[in-house]
């Protein structure tokens, strides 16, 4: 340790308060830097394993290859496993709903299939031998034909041929129908016959493009690899396209080069749902999403800790120019007093980087323990968020954080070795005034007096260390709001995607009988744990109407020139309970003898949804410029726009129609190709239900329920129903879970963004803190001149609540607009990026952030202040620091 070293450490030991508020300022940006870079690894690494735990942890599916192809990917260097399924052959699906997927298809997997290919289970069991079956859920939810556990299928089994070539499940079933394109066949080969053992979901590996539902049972061990039916092909002497393998490479980050190495004319498959985390997938919206938002975090908390850092050692150099100058006179050079600024960051640095990222491991720890069941209902449940230390990342954060150090330190450094040596002993670069700089007008004079005037004075004779004070101030306040916007925006557009419904759980059906359903009712409504309970039904009419009772903005949106011309609009009609009607009626201020019995008047609701509304946000205006209107209704949906014909006596219905602005219950969930960019809903009660049925309606009854446990619920559910032997189509949701998805989504958000929040807060008030009563410590001696010469304690006080003032009134002007700057330019990243989120001026941050900038200089000025009165005043005039 050199000469410099020690002087260094002795002026570090001197001015402990700096020393220390410096090191607790690289503590936080340590800890922060550590906490956002340890949880980005956490989550990436929770995205990995949960997405093979969905999907596999194979890395590329070759599709229909022989046997050597196979053997050959098994004995390559850098595949650390492989697992084949034999590609059995196709079937016709009968009475399949879907074009496109008009196909089953058999796959024969082997042992390691099993283990490499996650397989989840609705109902029943694994296939056991080469004569039972799996099939996925999707053939009855897509393809629109139900299987169940203990079926029997006979499949005629064969072959997908295109002239002399054989397709495959890479080859969509359009494509080769088009025109211009070979037609293809299918060409049966034997029958087999199959029992279904268990139900399951869609397979992952089978693309959405695919022509066939992937069923799946076991290899025909008794056969061994034999050819099975789709393995040979006119003239073809060898087995070709009769095995599907998947491999794992030991490097997944050379799967492309592996691929282009040895696929060769071989179709393949990526499992891109693992390799997009491991960021060797051609889908990079993950990694943006992550680098970008932990970049934004990194660059505010590297900037707030370069101002403390920076304004820290321009404060120590402040303290030490008049010892540069004296070591320079000796025969220091520039290099040894640059040198010895670093040797202080590097100092200050091993203090605080140890402790910051230990801390910063700490708290995202705990944080990470805090929210992570919250992430098993909208991410993987299979696996928990679970905190992973990584030693890059450790690593990381260290150097991020030493080079913060290092470059705020450097720039003080530098000037200090270029100042001249008689100037930095004598010190009189540290205020330079000239003439008239430091007058002040009557009128402030008159109004602050003369402990005013003193303050005024002195904010402009130093104006370096003012101007240092109020940047910094200003710099926290741009933070904190920033930071308090960015929050903002992200818990904006989470509450915008969490809904609100009426029931926990929905049972519904196209094709129920009325009787069945109101059986099937009495039995669920007894399940354990159900609060509320009622049934409904949903009917698609259409309505006619005149287009002059649109509104103005409707009928220019569907381009309606003439006001007089009939137009159809599709519309729902909601049949509730009787008594639920009744109470809505009345809680609308309607009559109920007006709006019940066989020619009642209807109420409706009428909305469309507008990008332009007072707030500036999308919204709901209303379709039709009355309270009324009058038209007739037809069963089954009709375009917008369509004009109506000439529909028959018995199923039009003449009706007049009172619209509101609610609905008194959330309708039955539907098909999103069903939904409309509007809402046109009628609501009437179920009494009138019988008028309105009509095979064209399209009818859904169903039943809704509120429970205190709805997953337990829902089970006990489903059982029941099973029991009860419904023989039609239907569904049963669990909407709590759906929903519950974004409520979890929305307290990560709030978690995060607090602590955020609170850790840039600590680091601005770090900075404030430092600069100021640092600050105060320079101009000891001058205030201890004023002491002397009489000036009472009482306004020496009022002197600094001047000061005080002056630096926050100079803060708000210069960093409120600043901050609503940046709160705009942050909306419009998020805008730009497709996020729905409308621009909220932060005056709630604003106002705190204004409360906050004169309580912390208050309350630093006492502290400074109350160390500067234990002095003795002839001490701190003899001082020569300042």
């Amino acid at each position: 340790m050199n000469i410099f070293h020690k002087v260094t450490l002795q002026s570090m030991k001197k001015s402990r308060t700096r020393t220390i508020v410096t090191v607790i300022g690289v503590i936080l940006s340590a800890a922060m830097i550590t906490a956002v870079t340890t949880f980005s690894v956490s989550l990436l690494n929770y995205m990995i394993k949960g997405a093979t735990v969905k999907y596999g942890g194979w890395h590329v599916e070759f599709l229909d290859v022989d046997s050597s192809f196979a053997e050959a990917r098994a004995r390559d260097d850098g595949v650390a496993g492989t697992a084949i399924f034999e590609n059995i052959g196709y079937a016709e699906l009968k009475g399949g709903k879907n074009p496109n997927k008009p196909y089953l298809f058999i796959a024969g997997f082997s042992k390691e299939a099993f283990d490499t290919v996650p397989i989840e289970l609705v109902s029943g069991r694994l296939p056991e031998n080469s004569g039972e079956i799996l099939v996925p859920a999707h053939v009855a939810a897509n393809g629109g034909v139900t299987y169940a556990v203990g079926d029997t299928l006979s499949l005629a089994i064969g072959s997908r041929m295109a002239g002399e070539g054989r397709l495959g499940q890479h080859d969509p079933f359009p494509a080769r129908n088009e025109p211009g394109k070979e037609n293809e066949t299918f060409v049966p080969q034997e029958e087999r016959t199959y029992t279904v053992v268990g139900i399951c979901e869609r397979p992952a590996f089978e693309e959405f493009t695919a022509p066939g539902y992937t069923l799946i049972t076991t290899e025909d061990t008794a056969a061994g690899q034999t050819a099975g039916p789709t393995d040979q092909t006119a003239g073809s002497t060898d087995q070709t396209a009769s095995l599907s393998i998947f491999v794992t490479l030991k490097n997944p980050g050379k799967v492309k080069a592996y691929i282009e190495r040895t696929a060769g004319q071989s179709a393949y498959v990526l499992n891109d749902n693992v390799l997009r985390f491991l960021g060797v997938s051609s889908d990079h919206l993950f990694n943006i999403l992550l680098y970008s938002v932990g970049g934004i975090l990194m660059a505010l908390i590297m900037t707030g800790s370069i101002f403390l850092i920076y304004n820290s050692f321009t404060i120590s150099l402040n303290e030490r120019t008049r010892q540069f100058g004296i070591l320079a006179s000796v025969g220091a050079t520039a290099g040894q007093l640059r040198n010895s600024v670093l040797f202080e960051g590097l100092c200050i640095g091993a203090a605080g980087i140890p402790i910051g990222i230990l801390v910063g491991l700490g708290s995202i720890g705990l944080v990470i323990s805090f929210v992570a069941e919250k992430f098993k209902n909208f991410g993987y449940s299979a696996v928990s968020l679970s905190l992973t230390v990584s030693g890059t990342a450790i690593a990381g954060a260290a150097v991020i954080s030493l080079v913060t150090i290092l470059f705020a330190a450097y720039i003080p450094a530098r000037k200090a070795a270029a100042r001249p040596v008689m100037e930095s002993i004598r010190q009189t670069n540290e205020i330079k005034i000239e003439s008239g700089d430091v007058r002040t007008s009557k009128l402030a004079q008159r109004l602050c007096g003369l402990e005013g005037t003193l303050a005024l004075k002195n904010f402009k004779r130093n104006k370096k260390r003012c101007r240092s004070i109020v940047l910094s101030l200003s710099l926290s306040v741009i933070l904190f709001v920033s930071a308090n916007a960015f929050g903002s925006c992200l818990n904006q557009g989470a509450k915008r995607s969490v809904v609100n419904t009426d029931f926990d759980i929905c049972f519904s059906s196209p094709k129920i009988d009325e009787n069945e359903l109101f059986r099937l009712y009495g039995r669920l409504k007894t399940a354990e744990g159900i609060k509320e309970s009622s049934y409904q039904a949903l009917m698609s009419y259409s309505c006619a109407v005149r287009a002059g009772d649109l509104s103005d903005e409707y009928r220019k949106y569907m381009g309606y020139e003439n006001p007089d011309e009939t137009v159809t609009l599709p519309m729902d009609i909601q049949f509730i309970e009787d008594i639920e009607f009744r109470n809505f009626i009345e809680s609308q201020g309607l009559s109920p003898e007006e709006y019940t019995g066989q020619n009642a008047k209807m109420i409706a609701v009428a909305k469309q949804k507008s990008d332009e509304t007072k707030s500036g946000r999308s919204g709901l205006v209303n379709m039709f410029v009355g309270d009324s209107v009058s038209g007739s209704v037809t069963p089954g949906a009709e375009l917008p726009g369509e004009v109506k014909g000439n529909p028959s006596a018995d199923n039009e219905k003449q009706i007049s129609i009172t619209f509101v602005d609610t609905i008194p219950l959330d309708t039955l969930p539907k098909n999103s190709s069903d939904v409309k960019p509007f809402i046109f809903m009628i609501v009437a009660p179920w009494q009138l239900r019988e008028q309105f049925v009509s095979p064209d309606a399209g009818e859904i009854m169903g039943l809704t329920f509120l429970a205190d446990k709805p997953s337990q619920v829902t089970a006990e559910m489903s059982e029941m129903i099973q029991e009860a032997g419904i023989g039609t189509d239907y569904t049963l949701y669990n909407v709590n879970r759906m929903f519950e998805e974004n409520r979890s989504i929305l307290f990560v958000i709030h978690v995060f963004t607090y602590v955020f929040v609170m850790m840039i807060s600590l680091i601005a008030a770090a900075n404030v803190f430092n600069t100021i009563s640092t600050n105060i410590k320079l101009r000891r001696r001058e205030l201890a001149m004023l002491r002397s010469i009489g000036m009472s304690d009482r306004d020496f006080n009022k002197m600094m609540n001047f000061e005080c003032a002056f630096y926050g009134m100079r803060t708000l002007l210069f960093g409120l607009p600043a901050a609503g700057i940046c709160s705009w330019l942050i909306y419009c990243g998020m805008a730009a990026g497709g996020a729905d989120v409308s621009f909220v001026f932060p005056w709630a941050s604003m106002a705190v952030s204004a409360f906050s900038v004169f309580f912390i200089v208050f309350i630093t000025m006492v502290f400074a202040v109350g160390k500067l009165k234990k002095e003795n005043i002839i001490d701190a005039l003899r001082d020569d620091m300042a």
